[in-house]
């Protein structure tokens, strides 16, 4: 079991990474980042599909929350004055919202600010696309 949770991007699109720096420097969270191109998906319980779709925060015990859930786990981990936004985002109907927003924003992420065109590309034509680790399910 790992000691900490590990939160899991998309390296490859810039809006994605640069969110994830954003969280870095304010939001100071404890735990692991690693974009998915970079981690081992298998030993996260992750496959590369689920990885491609949306971000993930992995728990120490293995427990997988994707898209606005795991953003929601990223504000609870943060502490301070984001641990009650990160439970909101878990609640009816404001789960419901954020989920759509998320939806939103990740179909469109490579005209949001930050997001480059390769964001839209399927993953196998990006820059720096490697083959999976193991067998695609």
């Amino acid at each position: 079991m790992r000691a900490r949770p590990v939160l899991i991007y998309d390296g490859d699109c810039a809006f994605c990474t640069s969110s994830v720096r954003f969280a870095e420097r304010r939001l100071r969270p404890r735990c692991e980042i690693s974009p998915w191109q970079f981690a081992d998906l298998d030993a996260l319980g992750v496959t590369r599909e689920r990885a491609e779709y949306e971000v993930l925060w992995v728990t120490p015990a293995g427990v997988v929350h994707g898209g606005v859930q795991a953003v929601a786990r990223l504000l609870q981990d943060a502490g301070r004055g984001w641990y009650v936004p990160g439970v909101l985002l878990t609640l009816p109907p404001l789960r419901w919202i954020a989920h759509g927003v998320y939806r939103l924003v990740a179909s469109h992420r490579e005209r949001m600010p930050g997001g480059t065109p390769a964001c839209a590309l399927p993953t196998d034509r990006r820059s720096g696309a490697r083959e999976p680790s193991g067998p695609v399910e």
